[in-house]
């Protein structure tokens, strides 16, 4: 890994009406637009959504991080993410994010070590530890 800082350039364009194309350099293009909350149309990526986004995939990145030097077998993990945006005095923002893993392990044996990975990640994701929310972890583990 390249040492820090680290540096991340993205573009978005737009007119006065219709979606705007956001995108960096060597990456498809994402067609976005207002949420319907907002009075946009449904079936598009929204920056809102595209926050919640990242701290849900952020969350799987870091989990298999930790899982992998706590030498935690696993088999899937599926992470959901609501986001509350919420005003909060004069300002519009992202309040509260809840985030609810489902852990899949192969071994009951395993299920105290996952809890401990589940929550080191959620305290070691560096997306919900850029935003100013309130983070909730509830996870679910299951044995298949």
């Amino acid at each position: 890994m390249p040492s820090f800082p680290h540096s991340y350039r993205v573009f978005a364009s737009g007119h006065e009406e219709g979606s705007v194309n956001a995108g960096s350099e060597g990456l498809p293009t994402l067609e976005t637009n207002p949420p319907p909350a907002f009075n946009g149309p449904e079936g598009y990526w929204s920056p809102e959504t595209l926050l919640v986004a990242s701290a849900a995939d952020c969350f799987i990145f870091t989990f298999r991080a930790v899982a992998r030097a706590s030498q935690l077998e696993w088999r899937d993990l599926r992470c959901d993410v609501e986001g509350v945006l919420d005003k909060d005095g004069k300002a519009t923002r992202f309040t509260r994010l809840i985030i609810r893993p489902a852990l899949t392990l192969a071994d009951e044996v395993q299920r105290e070590k996952a809890e401990r990975c589940l929550e080191k990640a959620e305290r070691n994701c560096l997306i919900t530890n850029s935003l100013n929310t309130d983070n909730e972890l509830v996870p679910e583990i299951t044995v298949a």
